[in-house]
């Protein structure tokens, strides 16, 4: 049994202690960067067991599964692991597809709905924009472009005209067109019972608000606590608004300083306005930050001083302080990444491994030099912003398949499994869909091999063989009370085996990507519980993508700042500290987007343990060859006020300075490094 004194013998400070000792009603907790709000949730969870809470009726959301499961298991570790296991813990995602199955129908959702990733959204729209917009003479936003759009509209809930006008300006003559794809685009999952990710959140925004409903879900929980409160949206506000208005208490936990998704529709106002939306909240504030120096905290507090509106934190360290931090003047961007290097194999060689290292930068493309000269210098580096494991073709290959078996009318899963066999096309996918009785519904007793062997008579004869082998894995997987799921995968990866090995490079380690599929659908009691949760929550990583491992274990971790969100390393390089790159010059329109900029450097700044490098590129070429001397200077970025400059030591390369003259008589120092480097060049 849980017991208090367990939750009283871990080592909080005072401030902590208040959030974890809070009674009833709501509370904001505002966490500064590194101050250990992840302890502090998960030993109020813990807390909360001790006090006799029971663990059903504590839903904690959060924006990543392994983030749960943490908080969950410090909870446990500190409670009891039994009742932690038991805590309604999840995404927003996740949580929402949970209680859409069990109360879904009393809205007219159909239980056995499907699930659409971001990818297969993508693809559907795409194949909506292709009916809708195929007489278009003129450029038309891609299906991309309209996911993001029709995103933009249903998680912030503006008109589509005022989005496109604040964030897509140059699809606004589109309005009408895109309204009627967007609409097609709804019609089309709700008649194959498919639901995307903003969908989860929508349907149960709207069975929060439902009379019925709603009062049914209200009441299912007693406390409900929510990470990185700065990170949701309105519809996600409002959701958390509606399943605590019968709580005993509801706390939000985040720092408004690492509001940072506004692209993602997350708005900073729900942790701002949290005070007012849930009268008579009390606000917390951590600010004892456990990563960083107090130097580099003290560039951090001078960021977020010139904010206009913010909760008020002066981040705060007992740490020591070894380094201040170093703003480099570069001539230009390739001097920039010779300096990137040398300071990186300098804390190489003062003990700092690569792997405690990342060099950061606002755009994916600004390490596109610096990549060059790691490479030159044979520095081995990975950089965060590849494709997920779902991502990858042959996993959707597979999962289109076990979409098909959940749900006959499937249209994009069925698209993608014709696409399969060899011969077929998209022109000859999109006919035989017709056939398949998809839209409008047809032969609703038809299982999804039957259907197939129908239309393989129309299919190419290169194509009936392997569409054959599919037809019989699906039969062979039809049954689910009796075929176990890794059963299932096992069926259908044996009839992929021989479309792997034609259409793919290198596909043993497609294949081998197959086996850890299988081997994780052991812990799944259902086809339908596992492709929810590999779609909701996907693993981050395949190794078809991973490459031959490295001899040399140690990299260097280069990152997108929004990436490297929630990392911290001993040495941070942040690139390109000039306006017009960081604030990037397309994020500068309005006041909104400038404060979301400053946030993003703050976020930058505070990833440092120890070591803080930001690296200012004077001179910018618009092209690097040619005759002329193409190139503008660049001031430093805004968000270093002058008080903030005074906390750096600063050190200038590839900036040449006047060298004093030598005297009459003297010897000029340095000519023995001279001929060092004469004699060094013979040799390489």
């Amino acid at each position: 049994m849980p017991t208090p004194t367990a939750v009283a013998d871990v080592e909080l400070n005072p401030a902590q202690r208040r959030v974890v000792g809070h009674g009833d009603g709501p509370l904001l907790v505002v966490a500064g960067a590194g101050t250990g709000k992840t302890n502090t949730l998960a030993a109020r969870v813990a807390a909360l067991l001790t006090r006799g809470v029971s663990p059903e009726r504590i839903l904690l959301l959060t924006f990543t599964r392994r983030a749960a499961a943490e908080m969950l298991q410090r909870a446990g570790r500190l409670a009891d692991p039994a009742s932690s296991r038991r805590v309604w813990g999840g995404t927003f995602h996740a949580m929402g597809h949970r209680l859409l199955r069990v109360h879904g129908a009393a809205l007219g959702l159909d239980p056995g709905f499907s699930v659409l990733d971001q990818s297969d959204a993508a693809d559907l729209m795409g194949l909506v924009r292709s009916e809708q917009a195929a007489s278009t003479h003129t450029r038309f936003p891609r299906q991309d472009t309209l996911l993001a759009i029709y995103s933009r509209v249903a998680n912030t809930q503006r008109p589509l005209r005022d989005v496109l006008t604040d964030a897509f300006p140059w699809c606004a003559t589109d309005a009408a067109t895109l309204a009627a794809i967007f609409g097609e685009y709804v019609e089309r999952k709700r008649a194959q019972e498919l639901l995307d990710f903003d969908d989860l959140l929508l349907f149960w925004a709207r069975a929060a608000a439902d009379p019925c409903v709603g009062e049914r879900l209200a009441g299912l929980f007693d406390h409900v606590l929510v990470d990185e409160y700065q990170d949701t949206n309105t519809v996600q506000a409002e959701i958390v608004q509606a399943m605590a208005r019968r709580a005993a208490g509801v706390m939000a936990v985040g720092d408004d300083a690492q509001a940072i998704y506004g692209f993602r529709a997350a708005t900073v106002r729900n942790i701002l306005d949290f005070p007012a939306v849930h009268p008579g909240a009390a606000v917390i504030t951590l600010e004892e930050n456990y990563r960083s120096t107090p130097s580099v905290l003290a560039v951090a507090n001078a960021v977020m001083a010139e904010a206009p509106e913010r909760h008020d934190k002066q981040l705060w360290s007992r740490r020591p302080d070894r380094h201040r931090p170093c703003l480099v003047h570069c001539a230009d961007e390739t001097t920039q990444a010779s300096a990137v290097c040398d300071t990186v194999l300098a804390h190489h060689q003062e003990g700092v491994r690569l792997q405690d290292q990342a060099v950061l930068f606002r755009a994916a493309h600004h390490s596109d030099l610096l990549e060059v000269e790691l490479g030159r210098r044979k520095v081995p580096f990975v950089k965060y912003g590849g494709l997920r494991f779902l991502e990858s073709s042959h996993i959707k290959d597979l999962l289109a398949l076990l979409r098909i078996l959940d749900n006959v009318y499937d249209e994009l899963a069925w698209f993608r499994t014709l696409r399969l066999a060899d011969g077929v096309g998209p022109a000859t996918a999109r006919r035989l869909l017709a056939s398949l009785g998809v839209r409008p519904r047809a032969d609703a007793g038809s299982t999804s091999a039957d259907r197939l062997r129908h239309v393989m008579a129309q299919t190419p004869r290169s194509a009936r063989a392997e569409l054959g082998a599919l037809a019989e894995a699906l039969a062979a997987c039809g049954d689910e009370a009796h075929v176990e799921p890794r059963e299932q995968i096992a069926q259908l990866r044996r009839a992929l085996d021989p479309i792997v090995r034609r259409s793919y490079h290198r596909p043993d380690a497609r294949l081998h990507d197959f086996e850890e599929l299988e081997h994780l659908a052991a812990a799944y009691r259902s086809r339908g519980q596992l492709v929810a949760e590999l779609v909701l929550d996907p693993p981050a990583g395949t190794g078809d993508l991973a490459g031959p491992p490295l001899l040399d274990e140690d990299y260097l971790v280069l990152s997108t700042v929004h990436s490297a969100k929630g990392g911290e390393w001993d040495a941070v390089h942040l690139l390109h500290a000039a306006d017009g790159m960081f604030p990037s010059d397309l994020a500068t329109g309005r006041p909104e987007e400038i404060e979301e900029e400053r946030r993003l450097f703050y976020v930058a700044v505070t990833r440092a343990r120890d070591h803080l490098h930001i690296y200012f590129p004077l001179r910018y070429y618009h092209r690097r060859s040619g005759l002329d001397d193409a190139h503008h200077y660049a001031q430093l970025t805004r968000f270093l006020p002058d008080a903030a400059r005074d906390l750096f030591d600063t050190r200038h390369a590839g900036l040449a300075s006047p060298e004093p003259p030598v005297a009459p008589g003297t010897v000029r120092v340095g000519v023995g490094a001279e001929v060092s480097r004469a004699l060094q060049d013979l040799w390489r």
